[in-house]
């Protein structure tokens, strides 16, 4: 039996007002993301899909694409209408798109 199909899109083709959810881990995520982006990492998204953004199509992106492949995945089947960022935050940083980091959780040296 064939896998259905994951949709996917080149991190240039993201609308510049894309709801983006990130699966990528809370360390990964600090380190910077994409402005506006949704934060629920892939291990707790069965826990947490109430939280799962308004959107359509919702961009789901993690590093370099393969968590956030199965998370579309996931979600399509849940009744989502998701799409997979290609090459993840990778290429998103190597595109120049834009990226913000969290140091909300970084003790302020003095």
């Amino acid at each position: 039996m064939n896998s259905p199909q994951i949709p996917e899109v080149a991190v240039t083709e993201v609308p510049q007002d894309a709801t983006l959810l990130d699966v990528r881990e809370p360390d990964e995520w600090q380190a910077g993301h994409a402005p506006g982006a949704t934060h629920i990492p892939m291990s707790e998204l069965a826990d947490r899909l109430d939280e799962v953004p308004e959107g359509d199509p919702i961009y789901v992106v993690c590093r370099s694409g393969g968590r956030s492949a199965r998370v579309t995945a996931y979600l399509n089947q849940q009744g989502w209408d998701a799409v997979n960022v290609a090459g993840g935050m990778g290429v998103w940083v190597a595109a120049g798109r834009p990226l913000e980091a969290d140091h909300s959780n970084v003790p302020e040296i003095i």
